[in-house]
């Protein structure tokens, strides 16, 4: 890449985002979205100390649900193999939910605290405590913290003339961004149907070069800015050893 690139959102929020990326090749829009689900480290539950469980569950069924509960993991506080403790003990009869876990470290909470993990009955009691380690998602899927990402091409959409006034109007379904006229206009905003869009023309579609629409979304570990930031951090990093490595 040769030239810096452009980003302009689309949608923004702090766990889901649409943005565009221009001056970019395929190949490191790839290599973004890879980071985004491989590279960025988040914090996820990965061992546990039972002290007591009376419920229908065995603890390892415990320890699997427990693992996939999201955790927020603040940028540059922690290295990866770092640990955090967390603790719950909850009682019947109700639902343990992951809000019930009380974290050793107050940067360090469940990302969502609806998050069910077991109903106990009458009598039934679940404590434990659990480790968390800062882990990436190369090594194990519980540390994606990028949920969904994707990418498509931008593309350009040019009236070439009208449609035969006695000819049928068809529908012409396409899913993505568009630009018209210089306006980013997502396909949904017109049930990703042109034919609604440019009613009784004649168009045609074509990719923008180097122009890559990505839609993210964060499992609540951390927003949608930090995970893209990290990503593309990560990215420069590895560019860097590379060109020492290729130098010595």
């Amino acid at each position: 890449m040769t030239e810096d690139f452009d980003v302009e959102f689309i949608d923004r929020g702090e766990r889901k985002a649409r943005f565009l990326v221009r001056n970019v090749t395929p190949a490191f829009a790839n290599g973004i979205r890879r980071a985004m689900i491989a590279d960025v480290p988040t914090l996820s539950i990965d061992t546990l100390r039972v002290i007591e469980n009376s419920s229908v569950m065995f603890d390892e069924q415990i320890g699997l649900r427990l693992g996939l509960v999201p955790l927020t993991t603040p940028p540059g506080e922690f290295e990866e193999g770092d640990t955090v403790t967390l603790s719950l003990d909850v009682s019947g009869p109700g639902t343990a939910f992951s809000g019930d876990l009380i974290s050793s470290d107050e940067m360090v909470q469940p990302a969502d605290d609806n998050i069910p993990i077991i109903d106990l009955k009458e009598g039934q009691r679940l404590e434990l405590e659990a480790d968390a380690v800062l882990g990436s998602g190369k090594d194990h899927a519980k540390h994606q913290g990028g949920v969904a990402v994707g990418y498509r091409h931008l593309q350009r959409v040019e009236v070439v003339g009208d449609r035969d006034e006695f000819g049928e109007e068809e529908p012409r379904i396409l899913r993505g961004t568009i630009e018209d006229d210089g306006e980013l206009v997502p396909t949904e905003t017109f049930d990703h149907d042109l034919s609604q869009r440019f009613p009784g023309k004649e168009v045609e579609v074509h990719d923008v070069p180097n122009a890559f629409v990505f839609d993210v979304e964060s499992d609540g570990s951390f927003t949608v800015e930090e995970l893209v930031t990290q990503a593309v951090d990560s990215l420069t990093e590895r560019a860097d050893e590379l060109e020492q490595a290729i130098q010595l």
